[in-house]
């Protein structure tokens, strides 16, 4: 049976997911000034007359926004109507990749095409049985190719209370971080209670979270500095929704801006979530979770008082 269902959705491959999609607005510099306020990118290349739209922002450019793109395929509803008569009516992004071929200025007018990728077999995980089914966007300005963006979703059946429980006879673990060559020291130094961040060798400019080069200047080279673990809540927000296993909502996860300059996104803890404000002092601590899981947190300032 899923062999012959994983055949008809492998006919998909190459089917067109949307096509001649334009974006809803030109490049521009508010919504590139928005990005960087955000984000806390303050590379200068993203401001001026000569400014640039950062890398990043590819697919903020083909967002179809709430009401969704006019020019979704029918190849693309018909998969998606397969998967859910097939009970897989639950959906998660998983990933996505990102391709730069040239920058966007504010003024580019971008058009894209998609295409279903590849449908994967059958997948069971912890939230349910499934296919991933990933889509390139092909992003374009006029007839050049600017760059490629690639999105994985799952698309699966939610895993029942009874087989939730065969799965997870004990307590649900926290989920882990995913760690690849470029990030795999900030966990190592997480692992030995040290919080580190990259520092550029060429410039010296810190940054967070570990990237594979120095955004102010370009530089592959760096080292780290051990952070002194203080900070402030700069942002934050209470998750009420979607309930998790491991977690019991709600619960407060902040946007730290520590003492060296950097932002961390963290837990806020030893706090009640309705008492976290913006530019409550924090000091850094590492909570172990399990056997095999450290994690660093934030509380508050001792000694700081909580109205």
């Amino acid at each position: 049976m899923d062999d012959e269902l994983h055949a008809r959705l492998k006919a998909f491959e190459g089917r067109p997911a949307a096509v001649g999609g334009i974006g809803r607005d030109p490049v521009n510099a508010p919504m590139i000034r928005h990005w960087c306020e955000v984000t806390g990118d303050r590379n200068p290349a993203y401001t001026g007359p000569d400014a640039i739209a950062p890398p990043t922002m590819l697919q903020a450019w083909i967002m179809g926004g709430l009401s969704g793109h006019p020019r979704r395929a029918q190849a693309y509803e018909e998969l998606l109507a397969l998967l859910d008569e097939a009970g897989c009516t639950s959906v998660v992004a998983t990933d996505c990749e990102q391709e730069y071929l040239r920058p966007l200025r504010p003024g580019d007018e971008v058009a894209f095409d998609t295409v279903i990728e590849s449908v994967s077999r059958r997948k069971t995980t912890k939230l349910g049985t499934g296919y991933f089914v990933t889509t390139r966007t092909d992003v374009r300005v006029g007839e050049a190719l600017v760059g490629t963006h690639r999105f994985r979703v799952l698309k699966y059946a939610p895993a029942g209370r009874e087989q939730q429980a065969r799965d997870r006879p004990e307590p649900p673990r926290r989920p882990r971080p995913v760690v690849n060559r470029d990030n795999a020291g900030f966990w190592e130094g997480v692992r030995r209670h040290r919080l580190l961040v990259q520092r550029c060798a060429a410039c010296a400019t810190l940054r967070f979270p570990w990237l594979p080069g120095c955004n102010a200047c370009g530089s592959a080279e760096w080292d780290a500095v051990e952070a002194c673990g203080e900070g402030t809540v700069f942002s934050y927000v209470v998750m009420h929704h979607p309930p998790f296993p491991a977690f019991s909502p709600p619960y407060a996860i902040g946007l730290i801006e520590l003492a060296e300059g950097v932002r961390i996104v963290s837990d806020v803890v030893d706090v009640p979530y309705d008492k976290v404000r913006i530019g409550l002092p924090v000091e850094l601590e590492f909570r172990t979770y399990d056997d095999d899981l450290v994690l660093p947190v934030f509380r508050p300032r001792a000694g700081e008082a909580v109205a």
